[in-house]
């Protein structure tokens, strides 16, 4: 059964949809020989024995990154692909558009140069400072914004485009606030956890660190719940201070502000 688009958890309406969790819970889980998973899968109401099981399965059970699930008793996209297969739940690697598509290229680019900062934690370094520079703002500032408009800047040169869409600045959460004004569409991070499918190549995730601080960077593909991302500004622990260019992978659910997609402009 395909994931249907929205968080699965106590009170689900559609009875085929946890008739179906109950018969595959049951076959994974081993009920008949554990009572602790057991579940009756005739069953047609998602109660809070059938939470305790999903709880139950998500501590026993990781996404497809390896990592482990969020043991809530919900039943969303990576929880889904953990019980169906991650064939269950629709992925894309296709950009949509041809700016979006050239952004990503963009960024491809510029992380196999393997772009780091110099010296190592400065914000600095000729490629970072020319990220900021296309942003306006001095060098020694934190640069993974002015990464994702370089991106752009570039995509919309390569392509003959009179303008960059995207807003022009080096914060994250500025660019989140400014970006429906320049005709974009923002997708709330509550929403893109309950529906990944609404997710697409190209898009822009944005963190909230609080303080005024966040982090940003590019989706490259969305399989199963988990972002392949391109980043600047970070390093493979996925902070926001890290001192280069990288390919990372993190889950929907990490992302706590929202994506924000110029698609429709492209």
């Amino acid at each position: 059964m395909d994931y249907p688009g929205r968080i699965v958890k106590l009170g689900e309406a559609d009875a085929a949809v946890v008739q179906a969790l109950r018969t595959q819970l049951g076959l994974m889980m081993g009920g008949d020989s554990d009572p602790a998973a057991r579940l009756d899968p005739q069953g047609m109401v998602f109660d809070a024995g059938m939470k305790r099981v999903v709880k139950l399965f998500q501590a026993r059970h990781v996404d497809s990154a390896g990592r482990p699930l969020k043991q809530d008793g919900e039943i969303g996209a990576l929880t889904w692909g953990a019980i169906f297969g991650t064939e269950s739940v629709p992925a894309s690697a296709d950009a949509g558009t041809d700016l979006l598509a050239q952004a990503l290229a963009v960024a491809a680019g510029e992380e196999e140069k393997k772009v780091r900062e110099v010296p190592m934690n400065s914000n600095r370094g000729p490629d970072v400072e020319k990220y900021l520079a296309r942003v306006g703002v001095p060098a020694g500032l934190p640069w993974c914004c002015a990464f994702v408009y370089y991106c752009f800047d570039e995509a919309s040169k390569t392509l003959g485009r009179t303008g960059n869409p995207m807003v022009r600045t080096a914060g994250c959460l500025d660019h989140w606030n400014k970006a429906v004004a320049k005709g974009a569409t923002r997708i709330p991070a509550a929403a893109a956890t309950a529906d990944p499918t609404r997710l697409a190549p190209g898009m822009i995730f944005i963190m909230d660190h609080g303080r005024g601080a966040g982090h940003t960077g590019l989706i490259e593909s969305v399989s199963a719940g988990i972002l392949a991302t391109i980043e600047g500004n970070t390093d493979a622990s996925r902070t926001r201070d890290g001192g280069g260019v990288y390919r990372l992978a993190r889950k929907v659910g990490e992302i706590n502000k929202g994506f924000i997609d110029y698609g429709p402009l492209g």
